[in-house]
Order: structure tokens, then sequence, then C-alpha cells
């Protein structure tokens, strides 16, 4: 008997011994050490957190302040009030901006008009200060006018801690924002624009001048799967780099500021962009296809109705995680019919090792017919004695 639980001791010794070895390989690393004053890594299709570091500090956005620019002017296209093909004139205060700013300019001339395709290429790419006043000004009649523009959409976003007022990103005490706030507007410009943003995986633009101006970007070059978004920098804000990159079909955006060099934005963001990719992956919980239960329903043609969510539900969650991803029901409302698809009966609460993630409204996934006048009879004493109505 000794001999025999000697062994069974040592068997389950040895599981335990490597249990907690798997443990500590499905833990993942630590995100990378960023010498920035700030930055955030977030999931496109969940807008999710991944890493960061002080995400919500309060940072000069620069000409990352553009990517608002643009999204103004990408939404005045899609409601059709403003068209590509339209041209804006150059005023001296657009000329005058171009000639300060000598190194962020699209070279525009005083009095003249220009497409207002080439004013965005010379925004995205070239990142014209001239450009940017030039579009303000034909939106909104003034640079002023067209900062509350953009505080209004700010708004509308969610981008709780980001005030403009201008529209190239020039340095302001009253003109700041954070990383996560600019790791989620560049969420909502390619979701919201798709055809658009395209413009920001272009390489280069000439207009006027004899070479053509390089988008300023260099992650476009070394990284096949980064398609935008846009660089900034100004000597208080330090060196910035708002970027996105797809890969097998998985979107991650990086917002990194205040870095020390123009070359050390793009290894930072390579950095965190690689980290995202490796250690978290997307795992659909909900949708229609995968009801969460079966409930009673009262009146109708039906005795039962399954609820769930209609629109899918994924999380990007570190590697290893999806068995320690729990999901809690709760039913708040009775289903009485008729009952129609995406009616309300609850919420579900999504945890990951104990921690609550997510909360989703709990809905009917299908429709539910008044039942006959027997059954509405009878279903209304059960509802009674259930306590309902």
């Amino acid at each position: 008997m000794k001999t025999f639980l000697k062994h069974t001791f040592s068997a389950a010794a040895l599981l335990l011994t490597s249990l907690q070895a798997q443990a500590q390989l499905d833990k993942i690393p630590e995100p990378p050490s960023i010498d920035a004053k700030s930055y955030a890594l977030i999931d496109f299709a969940s807008g999710e957190l991944l890493a960061s570091k002080d995400p919500d500090a309060r940072i000069e956005p620069a000409s990352i302040t553009k990517v608002m620019t643009t999204y103004v002017a990408f939404d005045e296209i899609k409601r059709g009030r403003l068209h590509y093909d339209d041209e804006a004139l150059v005023s001296e205060k657009a000329w005058k901006q171009g000639i300060d700013s000598s190194e962020s300019r699209m070279f525009l001339d005083v009095g003249s008009r220009v497409k207002i395709i080439d004013l965005l290429r010379g925004i995205i790419i070239a990142s014209g200060n001239d450009a940017s006043i030039a579009l303000a000004e034909h939106i909104a009649g003034s640079e002023s006018a067209f900062a509350e523009l953009m505080n209004q959409y700010a708004a509308k976003l969610g981008l709780k801690n980001t005030h403009f007022v201008d529209a190239s990103g020039l340095p302001d005490p009253e003109h700041y924002t954070t990383a996560r706030d600019l790791a989620m507007l560049g969420r909502a410009l390619i979701r919201d624009f798709p055809q658009d943003y395209k413009i920001y995986s272009e390489k280069s633009f000439k207009y006027k001048i004899a070479r053509p101006q390089e988008n300023r970007n260099g992650l476009l070059i070394k990284d096949p799967s980064v398609d935008g978004i846009k660089t900034g920098h100004t000597s208080s804000a330090g060196y910035c780099l708002l970027s996105s990159s797809q890969r097998n079909g998985r979107r991650l955006i990086s917002a990194v500021m205040g870095s020390k060099t123009w070359a050390y934005r793009e290894q930072a963001s390579l950095e965190l962009l690689n980290y995202g990719f490796r250690f978290y992956e997307m795992v659909p919980l909900l949708g229609p296809s995968a009801p969460v239960a079966t409930i009673p329903a009262y009146k109708g043609e039906q005795d039962t109705v399954q609820v769930g969510t209609l629109q899918p539900v994924s999380l990007s969650l570190p590697r290893g995680a999806k068995d320690r991803v729990k999901m809690e029901p709760k039913i708040t409302q009775q289903a009485i019919a008729p009952i129609a698809p995406g009616q309300v009966v609850g919420t579900i609460a999504i945890t990951l090792d104990g921690k609550l993630i997510r909360n989703e409204p709990l809905v009917a996934l299908t429709a539910v017919a008044e039942g006959g006048l027997f059954t509405r009879a009878v279903d209304t004493v059960r509802l009674w004695w259930a306590g309902g109505q």
C-alpha cells in the first residue's frame, strides 16, 4: 500500500508540475519597453487596449492632427457637400504658413486654385501645413471655424481628452490629445472611410516641384503590412507616429508619442505591432449562430426563445486565454410575445480570470408571434405566479 501511495503521489506531483509549466508557457510576456512619453496599442475590430504607457496623459499631437483634418473632409465628401474635383482658393494665410514651415508644405502658390484631392494628398503624404489651412478655409470659411468642427467630431467619436485649435498641429497649450484618443481616431478613420483611407498608403506625391515628396511614414517601406497612418514632430512634441497594420485578416493600431528620433518612432511602432500580433488572438464568442441560452416565451406560438447577440462579438485575448473566458447571462425582462429579433431581455457579462472585460445586451435571436386566446390566458396566470405581468 505504501508503494502504491508513493507512486500515486509521484504521479500527481508530476502532473501538477506539468500543468504549472504549461501555465508558464501560456503566460504572455510584458509589452516592449518603449522610450516615449506615451503609447497605446489597440485592436481595430474591438477597440480594446492591448498595451499602453500613460495612454490618457495629455500630449501634443503635432502633425497627427491632420488625421482629424482629413476625417472631417472625408465626411464632407461622404455627405455630398465636398468633392474630390472641387477647387479651393489658396489664401495668403495658407501660403504664408507653407513658407514659414518649409519642411511641412505642399508648395502652394497664393491665389491659386487647387483640387481637393491634391490638397488631401498634400496633407497626408507631404504633411503640408499650407494644404491643411487651404482645405480648412474651403470647408469652414476660416481655420478657427474648422477647428470648432474638429472638436465636434472629436466629441462625436468619444475622444474625451482631445481639443484642437488649428488644422495642422502647430504647438498651442489648448491643442492636445492622448495616445489612446489618437489610436481611436485612427480606428474611426479606417472604419468610416475605408476607400478614402487608401490615400494614406501612397508612398509619394508630386505637385509642381521637380521631385516627388516621399510619405514620411517609413513603415510603409519597411513593412508591407503597414498601410498608414501619420507622422508628427515638433521640438516640444517629439517624434510621433500613428500606425496601422493588417496581417492575416487582423488589424492593429499603435500610437507612439514623444520619442527622441524619427527612426526610433518607427522601431517602437513595429515592436508594438509585432507584440500585439504575436501574443494576442481574435476569439469569436457570441453571435446569432451561437445562442447563449433558451428561455421561456410567454403568450406566444412558441414556448421558448433562444437569446444571445444578433451581431458577432469577438474579443482580442491573450494567446491561450480562450478557455479562461466565462460568460454569465442575466435575464432582466420576461420574454412576452409578440417578440421581435433584437428585443432586449437582459445582459451578458464576459469575464477573463474573474475580471469583467465586457458587458453586452442579451437579445431574442428569433421572432415569436403572439399565441391564441387560450395560450395568452394560461400564460397570464403563469406570469402572475412567476411575478411577471
